[in-house]
């Protein structure tokens, strides 16, 4: 009885910040450092927990599904971050998974802290420019025609037609034509000029709903070569993701 209601403890500190690393859920449920992490990886046995490739524990779900406290971003712990984990170890190069909120596009996870070619750490919760990133630009080449019209209305607003219709890598419609044509965001030039990068789109009900990209440095590789040997495994990788979510979709409406 005794270890139920701790588990039950551990389970509710972890629903309840969305997230943790067990030296806080130990703090939190009042159990020893040892018996947290004990209690963690026992519910990550039953389905209720993953670990995330910052050491923390995230509620999945299964976990969700049990609460009011149910988000459709939580798919991202369940399906997104093992994925991301995977290709990461196989890439090397780190990934981040984006989602577009308030006009910015969001790190939503990152693999940046088990990548040996990192250069940047902490980027989980920072906010991209939409038409400078490749994830920006996966996100808006895929969107339904009205959705796009209403996210550049609004970056109009804040940023001016210059600013929309002009960069670095070109115009945005040719940005975008390209982005379709290969299947992946891009960003060769502009926003940070040590790295370039590529973005798969997550898709949902024919409309992405996030993008997982990969970071590289620039002098290290080609662009044309990093489409080559790495395009195909971040969309199939995107591809998996997206049937992940489709399917615990259709299960959740059919409970």
């Amino acid at each position: 009885m005794r270890s139920l209601q701790r588990g039950l403890a551990v389970l509710q500190a972890v629903n309840r910040h969305n997230g943790l690393r067990a030296s806080e859920v130990a703090k939190l449920a009042g159990v020893p450092r040892p018996t947290a992490y004990r209690l963690l990886e026992t519910l990550e046995g039953l389905g209720f927990l993953v670990r995330g490739p910052s050491e923390d524990w995230r509620p999945t779900l299964q976990t969700k599904s049990l609460s009011s406290g149910f988000r459709d971003e939580d798919w991202v712990a369940q399906i997104a971050v093992p994925q991301m984990v995977k290709l990461g170890r196989q890439l090397l190069w780190p990934l981040d998974l984006v989602i577009f909120r308030n006009f910015r596009m969001e790190i939503r996870e990152s693999t940046h802290n088990i990548s040996p070619f990192s250069v940047d750490h902490g980027m989980v919760g920072r906010g991209l420019p939409v038409l400078e990133t490749a994830g920006g630009r996966a996100y808006l080449a895929y969107l339904p025609d009205d959705e796009q019209r209403h996210v550049l209305q609004g970056l109009r607003a804040e940023l001016g037609d210059a600013k929309v219709d002009y960069h670095d890598d070109g115009p945005l419609d040719f940005i975008l034509e390209r982005t379709r044509r290969l299947g992946l965001g891009f960003r060769i030039r502009g926003f940070n000029e040590r790295t370039m990068s590529i973005s798969a789109p997550i898709m949902a009900l024919d409309r992405p709903v996030a993008c997982i990209t990969m970071i590289w440095i620039g002098s290290a590789m080609k662009f044309e070569e990093a489409i080559r040997t790495h395009g195909e495994a971040l969309k199939a990788a995107a591809g998996l993701i997206a049937g992940e979510l489709a399917r615990l979709t259709a299960e959740n409406s059919a409970s």
